[in-house]
């Protein structure tokens, strides 16, 4: 059985006709979102992470139908005017990137956690990004891209508060 939806997708009003039994990750993959990554297909590995309404989800569990309605942003959106952004370069410069396998979904918790406006310890960022597997890295450059990406939101936030 097929169901319309509309939802909107990386900014831009999407519809479509999906198969109820399709995960959000089958039908963005057939749009050709190639970033979002099939990895386990049970919700462990955070590979297929996107950003529902901001809230980092598997998009492996999350069916299709769901999303009527719903905001959701990709790897593909998180760009900024062509510019990687904040977080993205904080990746890269943090030599967090290896195979990149994992690199979309953990770029996409780490932007709802620096766009959250919370600060975060160590241990709670590890905690946060626990939902991700990362078979190259050991994951100490990955925390220590989420930290600098996530002071660096707050410093671009707090400059412009007294900018006001």
């Amino acid at each position: 059985m097929y169901k319309r939806i509309s939802f909107t997708l990386n900014g831009k009003k999407v519809n479509s006709e999906v198969d109820v039994r399709k995960s959000l990750l089958e039908v963005l993959r057939d749009m050709g979102l190639t970033g979002v990554k099939k990895g386990c297909g049970v919700g462990e590995c955070g590979a297929c992470t996107v950003l529902i309404n901001e809230i980092p989800m598997d998009s492996c569990l999350y069916l299709a139908v769901w999303a009527n309605g719903q905001e959701i942003r990709t790897i593909e959106g998180i760009a900024e005017n062509g510019e990687l952004s904040k977080v993205q370069k904080a990746f890269v410069e943090e030599g967090a990137i290896q195979c990149g396998f994992c690199t979309p979904g953990l770029v996409l918790t780490t932007t709802a956690l620096a766009e959250s406006g919370k600060n975060y310890n160590r241990e709670e960022l590890k905690r946060e990004l626990s939902g991700h597997i990362c078979r190259c890295t050991g994951y100490q450059k990955i925390v220590s891209a989420a930290e600098k990406a996530i002071a660096e939101e707050h410093e671009c936030h707090c400059k412009e508060h007294h900018e006001e």
